[in-house]
């Protein structure tokens, strides 16, 4: 199964060092090939090195492309992670 989705990054600082990592270890546990596209420039949503060679600044529109046996719960989970700004909240 394939699922490719469009998650707008919400964190002030953009997709930085520790929303990358939060990417990474939520992918741990799952089977699934995670791919994040910006600007037409594809990373490895498994590598932290990877999504910060991105530099996707707050707002910046990121299409995820998850596929493999779990892709479903994976892409749910990711959702979440955005839509939460991956557990960072500034006031």
């Amino acid at each position: 199964m394939k699922l490719i989705k469009k998650l707008k990054i919400k964190n002030d600082l953009g997709l930085h060092i520790r929303p990358a990592t939060a990417v990474v270890k939520l992918l741990q546990p799952f089977k699934s090939t995670v791919s994040f596209i910006h600007k037409k420039t594809p990373a490895n949503a498994r590598s932290i090195m990877s999504l910060l060679m991105l530099t996707a600044k707050k707002n910046a529109c990121i299409t995820v492309e998850v596929e493999g046996p779990d892709a479903k719960k994976v892409m749910e989970l990711l959702e979440q992670a955005f839509e939460r700004r991956f557990g960072e909240y500034y006031e």
